[in-house]
């Protein structure tokens, strides 16, 4: 019986309340808030959902955020959006090709400052014969001219922004909040539609755990995130999505607890339900999950953490 109950449990920590519907809007500054505009580029895929959002915020001088791929269309609208207006500032939530690198261009166009948590890094070294898999989806040259702290704030006609780093997705992540509106743009780390990419060595799930509940201890009323729609009851959702990721650890556990030693035979397991195409990324998210178990001293493993080693609980 305690073990029917503990699925249970499992089963419904693993359902947030995802929220699929989304009017991605090409080409157009769709208003989301007052003197708040998202503007989606047409890069749509099986990790970007409909696209990049960018956001301007303010009114006749304004900040971009997160300002997206290098793409033709997507630089045309943005300057068709922000035409009549000073760009101040170009925020950048972290360094993915599909959210920095038209910073570069925007910045020529503008002249505003670039501002973000630091250039590209890994959350930890590589190890002996270990690759990062994300290493092509990395924005390696992008560089802010202003490096915003842990609580710092940049000011606008009519804006403030605070950097709130997050940490997870990748090590140089961070969320923006626009101050006295009770508003977060949360980049990569929490989105409506689908729970983050959490994949090491430029992942940590530590990481990314701690940054969730410094955002459920924040108590914003809207998040708008890097892609689709907004979440606009945040306390319950990023308390499923908290949830969510217990529930993935213990469903891990309980894999090596029934026998299971190889990450690949606990993901034909745990994601029998998800497209094989996207196995691949769901080892890495096993992976985050187990470089932490490892750390807190819950199960060992046969070597340092990585995809083909075995594992076994303490």
């Amino acid at each position: 019986m305690g073990d029917v109950i503990g699925r249970e449990i499992i089963a419904f920590m693993e359902s947030p309340a995802f929220d699929l519907a989304f009017e991605p809007a090409y080409g157009r500054a769709v208003p989301v808030a007052p003197q708040v505009e998202r503007i989606t580029a047409e890069n749509p895929g099986p990790f970007t959902f409909y696209g990049t959002n960018s956001y301007i915020v303010g009114a006749a001088s304004v900040a971009v955020i997160d300002p997206g791929p290098e793409d033709e269309a997507h630089y045309q609208a943005l300057m068709a959006a922000l035409s009549g207006r000073e760009v101040t500032h170009i925020f950048v939530s972290h360094t993915h090709r599909d959210h920095s690198p038209l910073a570069r261009r925007l910045q020529a166009a503008t002249g505003a400052v670039t501002v973000g948590q630091g250039p590209h890094r890994p959350a930890r070294p590589l190890r002996d014969g270990e690759i990062n898999p994300f290493s092509e989806s990395s924005d390696l040259s992008f560089v802010p001219d202003i490096a915003l702290g842990d609580g710092q704030t940049l000011s606008g006609d009519g804006w403030s922004l605070t950097s709130v780093p997050t940490p997870g997705h990748t090590a140089n992540h961070a969320a923006f909040a626009l101050e006295g509106r009770d508003i977060l743009f949360s980049g990569d780390h929490v989105m409506a539609w689908s729970t983050s990419i959490v994949a090491p060595p430029d992942g940590s799930m530590a990481d990314y755990m701690a940054s969730l509940e410094r955002l459920i201890a924040r108590q914003d009323r809207l998040l708008l995130p890097g892609h689709g729609g907004p979440v606009t009851q945040p306390a319950a959702f990023l308390q499923g999505l908290k949830a969510h990721r217990l529930g993935r650890e213990q469903a891990i556990l309980e894999r090596i607890r029934a026998g299971d030693r190889a990450i690949t035979g606990m993901v034909k397991a745990i994601y029998r339900d998800t497209d094989p195409k996207l196995h691949g990324a769901a080892a890495l998210s096993v992976l985050a999950h187990i470089e932490d178990l490892v750390e807190r001293g819950a199960i060992a493993a046969d070597g340092p953490p990585s995809l083909a080693a075995t594992y076994r609980l303490l």
